[in-house]
């Protein structure tokens, strides 16, 4: 049996309103105790809490500078400086490779930017925003979509952030190089690497304690030391090797004909592809901007600074053949030959600044939008803080990506063309909100288990789910042989899936508006839109009982009246 009490609701004024509520009883035993520590602070009976409700104003912190300082930092990576490298090993001349970085971030960007667009107006995360266009239950499945890209991507990227510990060691110790390994060679990892990885998994730790609203000054920090490692690197290079004898710069395709355009086409997807998660989880960091046209700065950030670290691994890699005999596409690579004491110190601080990127970007990429997934699975008692430690434990060890990265080459794959579910599912998301709703949408709604979102008993939106369909089914024969060799389609089939992002999120974007178009759900389309109002929170996505009162302002009331003049 159990007791009523009153329990407190936060305002976005930092008022409280009294509601009735209930908790168990002192004579509860061990588990109800321990249910209840575990129950997080503001989410007793709901089906939300305050980390996935609409950021209040005084967490709405991030200006125009931080979106350009976030992809400054996301970009200046290991990873983007491998970026042309696997463009030109699939064909194509520096210069050409260069220009389909460009392209891609170029189209990306817009995508990223438009998704953005409705967590700065309404100030909700992809969790919520998934609702009006798949139905609040069928929602559920694209978060769990998402979700799992992000804990792998977390894992992989963490074996990234140890090589650049590595590094570090390598600059302070060289004696590290000749660390026994103790470890079998089942195992895919040495005791030197383990060491790196371990170190940089505790480091990583209390940068998951901070909120997002705060975490932006790391972006920063990362915005002003990077540009002046990559521009430093490249100018030794230069001054060092020169380029103008080197066959890397001289060389041009080596394909040519219809075989170089599918070869540009692979590589637009390749690229788009890597930005494919944040291309639907944008509104995850949205939403704490300061205002709507802060985020707009993404759209020139993104391509110009991809492009840019891109031309830095081109000139590090035609510089390494000059001066080691050998091609390296890796920057902790280049600069674990700097061996000299002036030189250590110089790769030391290389390192660090590649650590520091690549920790962020796997904070801002993966732990944040896998751990808002998380809290909408499971509100009463995961909120981002709890969820990015979570991630952190599957993504970092149960993961073992060492295996992943040494042996399972078609598991990579597998996750690499993921981008056959991820561009149809924010294809999707864009119609809806543009093209079907007119940018329309009721807050209150969104968090209503029973509200118009709902679209049917299941709390499936069928247009949603054939538009879903028409766009990955497709792209099924192309990508099969990606996994697995041994299976062969016709080269039209493969082609199709090179061209998959385009497919997958055009098609289903066109088909989701057809659909809607003939079979309106005429309970969704508004006059006007309900945004969040910044002087109260109502009882959004609470769970009342019936017969439960609950007490509201009249601000409150009148919103939920409002609420009601839409369905």
């Amino acid at each position: 049996m159990v007791k009523d009490v009153n329990y407190d609701v936060q305002d976005l004024s930092g008022g409280d309103v009294t509601a009735t509520g209930f908790e168990p009883s002192p004579s509860s035993g061990f588990w109800s105790r321990l249910h209840e520590r575990i129950v997080i602070e503001g989410g007793e009976n709901r089906r939300s809490n305050p980390d996935m409700d609409p950021v209040p104003p005084e967490k709405r912190t991030w200006s125009a500078m931080d979106y350009v300082t976030y992809w400054i930092s996301d970009n200046f990576s290991p990873s983007g400086w491998r970026k042309a490298a696997s463009l030109m090993q699939i064909g194509m001349s520096w210069k050409l490779a260069l220009i389909n970085v460009a392209v891609s971030e170029v189209i990306i960007a817009l995508v990223i930017t438009a998704n953005g667009v409705v967590g700065a107006r309404y100030r909700i995360p992809f969790s919520v925003q998934s609702r009006a266009a798949f139905g609040y239950y069928f929602s559920y499945l694209m978060i769990a979509m998402r979700m799992i890209v992000g804990i792998f991507w977390y894992g992989t990227s963490a074996y990234t952030g140890a090589e650049c510990v590595r590094s570090m060691i390598y600059a302070i110790w060289p004696s590290f190089h000749h660390v026994e390994n103790r470890l079998p060679a089942h195992a895919n990892i040495t005791t030197q690497f383990m060491i790196a990885y371990f170190i940089y998994w505790v480091s990583i730790l209390p940068l998951h304690y901070i909120h997002i609203s705060k975490i932006r000054f790391l972006f920063t920090v990362k915005a002003i030391t990077l540009p002046i490692i990559g521009f430093g690197m490249m100018g030794w290079t230069i001054k060092n090797a020169g380029v103008g004898n080197n066959s890397l710069w001289t060389a041009g395709n080596t394909v040519h004909g219809t075989a170089l355009r599918w070869v540009f086409m692979q590589g637009m997807y390749s690229n788009i592809g890597g930005w494919a998660t944040l291309a639907i989880n944008s509104p995850d960091f949205t939403r704490y901007s300061k205002r709507v046209r802060n985020t707009y700065t993404m759209a020139i950030a993104l391509p110009f600074t991809a492009t840019l670290i891109a031309f830095f691994g081109v000139v590090g890699a035609g510089g390494s053949k000059v001066l080691w005999g050998t091609i390296l596409w890796d920057p902790l690579l280049f600069i674990d030959n700097w061996t000299s004491k002036g030189g250590r110190a110089a790769a030391f601080f290389c390192a660090f600044g590649f650590y520091l990127s690549q920790a962020c970007s796997n904070i801002s990429a993966n732990s944040i939008s896998a751990a808002n997934d998380l809290n909408c699975m499971f509100p009463r008692y995961i909120n981002i803080r709890r969820g990015q430690f979570i991630v952190s434990i599957l993504g970092t060890w149960a993961l073992t990506p060492w295996n992943i990265l040494t042996s399972a080459t078609t598991f990579l794959s597998f996750m690499s063309g993921y981008t056959v579910w991820l561009g149809p599912i924010c294809g999707i998301l864009v119609s809806d909100y543009y093209f079907v709703h007119n940018r329309k949408y009721n807050i209150w709604e969104l968090y209503d288990q029973h509200g118009i979102y709902r679209y049917n008993k299941y709390g499936i939106n069928w247009r949603a789910a054939a538009a879903f369909t028409i766009g990955w089914v497709p792209l099924l024969p192309g990508f099969l042989p990606k996994v697995n060799s041994s299976i062969h389609v016709i080269q039209g089939m493969t082609n199709l899936y090179y061209c998959g992002y385009f497919y997958g999120f055009g098609s289903s974007m066109l088909t989701y508006w057809i659909f809607c178009k003939l079979w309106p759900a005429k309970e969704t389309m508004l006059d006007y839109a309900v945004y969040v109002d910044d002087e109260v929170l109502t009882h959004a996505g609470r769970d009342v009982e019936e017969g439960v009162a609950v007490e509201v302002d009249s601000l409150a009331e009148k919103t939920a009246s409002e609420s009601e003049k839409t369905k």
